[in-house]
C-alpha cells in the first residue's frame, strides 16, 4: 500500500498547551454557567468537580493514547487501532457532526457580539477569515490562539477582580437557594452542560501528527490545559455563585451581569473578552474538525478527496474548505443556536470510545499515569452525563449517529458488491 502524504510536526508544547486551553475558554466560559446554574442551582460547583473528574479521566485516556498514536484524528484514530473501524466510525462521526454545529454556534456567537445587526455576515466572514489562518500552516494557527488566549485571560482576570470586590449576596443564600433552586439531582445534566467547556483537549490529540516529541509533549500539554481550564472556571464559579446567587441561573450573560454595576465600559470589557473567545474557540474547533475529517477520509470514513494534503504549509486544504463551506451553510441556515447539549452528547460518546480504547492497553503499553481502573470510570462517567442530558439533545445526536452508521453499512455494502 502506497504510503499517504504526512503533516510536518511544527508544534512545541507551549503551542499545543496554548491550542487546547484556548478551545476549553471558549465562548462557553461566559454562557455556559447560566443554564448549569438553572439545573444544578447551589450545587454547581458539585456538577463542576463531577464535570472536571470525568473530563480528567478522558484526558487521561486522551494523552496515554495519543502518544502511543501520534497521527492525526484524535479517538477516530484510537477506536479504529483498539476497537475496531466501527468504533472509530461512531467516534470520528459524532465528533466531526457536533463539533460542526459548535462551530457555527461559536462563528454567530462571535457575530452577535461583535455586531448584533448584521451577526450573520459577521460569522460568515469569521469562518472565512479563520479558515484562511488554518491554510496559512499550523504555526499561524497557534498563534493566533495565542493572541486571542492573553486577551481572553485578561478579561477573565478583570471579570474576576470586579467580583471580588463587590458586596455578596444580601440575606441567607441557602434560604434563596432552598426557595429557589433545584435539588441535588441536577448535578448530573448540570454536569453534562459544563463538560462542553472541557472538550477543548481533544484538540490536542486531534493534532498529534503536528507535534514534536509527541510521547512527552502530547501528555504535558493535554493535562496542563485542562488543569489550567478547571482553575479558571472553579474560580469563577466560585465568585459568580457567591454575587449573583439565585439570580445566575436566569442570567444569559453572567460574566457580563457581574462586572455591571462597574458600568456599560465594563460590560464592554466583557463583550470584547467574549467575541475573542468565540473567535479562538472557533479556530481550534475548525482546525479539530478538519483534522478528523482527514484521518476518516484516510480510512475512505469520508470521501477520500478529503485526504489530500499540500501547499507550501502543508495543510489538510481540502479538508480544511470542506469543513469552513459546511460551517458557513449553518451559520446561514440560522438552526444551530442552541447546541451545546447536542455538542456535548456528540463529544461524550467520543469520549467514551477514548476510554474504552484506553482499557485495552496492555501494562506494557499502559503509561503509569494511566491506570485502567480509571480508563473504566472515564467511560462509565461519559455514560452517565450523556443519559442524564436534556433528552432533545441526546434524542437528535442519538438519530445523527444512527444516520452516520447507516450511511456507512450502505457504502460498504456497495463497495462489497463492486468487489463481487
Amino acid at each position: 500500500m502506497p504510503s499517504v502524504p504526512r503533516l510536518k510536526r511544527r508544534l512545541g508544547a507551549l503551542d499545543a498547551t496554548a491550542i487546547g486551553l484556548g478551545s476549553m475558554l471558549g465562548a462557553g466560559v461566559f454562557a455556559v454557567f447560566g443554564p448549569a446554574a438553572a439545573l444544578a442551582g447551589p450545587w454547581l460547583f458539585a456538577a463542576l468537580v463531577l464535570a472536571g473528574a470525568v473530563a480528567y479521566a478522558n484526558a487521561v485516556a486522551s494523552a496515554a493514547l495519543a502518544a502511543r498514536y501520534p497521527s492525526s484524528g484524535g479517538t477516530y484514530l484510537y477506536g479504529r487501532e483498539r476497537l475496531g473501524p466501527w468504533a472509530g466510525f461512531i467516534a470520528g462521526w459524532g465528533f466531526v457532526t457536533g463539533k460542526s454545529a459548535s462551530c457555527a454556534a461559536m462563528a454567530l456567537t462571535f457575530g452577535y457580539y461583535a455586531a448584533p445587526q448584521h451577526a450573520v455576515p459577521v460569522a460568515v466572514a469569521a469562518v472565512v477569515a479563520l479558515t484562511a489562518v488554518n491554510l496559512a500552516g499550523i504555526t499561524r494557527t497557534a498563534l493566533v490562539t495565542k493572541v486571542l488566549l492573553a486577551v481572553v485571560l485578561a478579561v477573565l482576570g478583570f471579570a474576576a477582580a470586579a467580583g471580588l470586590a463587590q458586596p455578596g449576596q444580601a440575606g441567607d443564600p441557602a434560604t434563596a437557594y432552598d426557595a429557589g433552586w433545584p435539588r441535588a439531582l441536577g448535578v448530573f445534566p448540570a454536569a453534562g452542560v459544563l463538560f462542553f467547556a472541557f472538550a477543548g483537549y481533544a484538540r490536542i490529540a486531534t493534532l498529534g501528527e503536528e507535534v514534536r516529541d509527541p510521547v512527552r509533549t502530547i501528555p504535558r500539554a493535554i493535562l496542563g490545559a485542562l488543569a489550567g481550564a478547571f482553575a479558571v472556571y472553579a474560580g469563577l464559579a466560585v465568585i459568580l455563585v457567591a454575587r449573583l446567587g439565585p439570580g445566575l441561573a436566569g442570567s444569559g450573560a453572567p460574566l457580563a451581569d457581574l462586572v455591571a454595576p462597574l458600568g456599560p465600559w465594563a460590560t464592554g470589557i466583557v463583550q470584547t473578552g467574549a467575541a475573542a473567545a468565540s473567535l479562538g474557540a472557533l479556530l481550534a474547533l475548525i482546525t479539530g474538525v478538519g483534522r478528523t475529517s482527514l484521518a476518516m477520509a484516510r480510512e475512505g470514513d469520508l470521501p477520500r478527496p478529503l485526504a489530500g494534503i499540500g501547499g507550501p504549509h502543508s495543510v489538510p486544504w481540502t479538508a480544511e474548505l470542506a469543513v469552513g463551506a459546511v460551517v458557513v451553510l449553518l451559520v446561514l441556515t440560522g438552526s444551530v443556536l442552541t447546541v451545546i447539549g447536542f455538542s456535548s452528547f456528540g463529544v461524550l460518546v467520543y469520549y467514551t470510545v477514548a476510554n474504552a480504547s484506553a482499557f485495552t492497553l496492555t501494562p506494557s503499553e499502559r503509561p503509569r499515569y494511566a491506570p485502567r481502573w480509571l480508563s473504566a470510570a472515564g467511560a462509565a462517567g461519559c455514560i452517565l452525563l450523556a443519559v442524564t442530558l436534556p433528552w432533545r439533545s441526546a434524542v437528535t445526536m442519538a438519530a445523527v449517529l444512527a444516520a452516520g452508521v447507516a450511511g456507512r453499512a450502505l457504502v460498504l455494502a456497495v463497495r462489497s458488491r463492486r468487489r463481487g
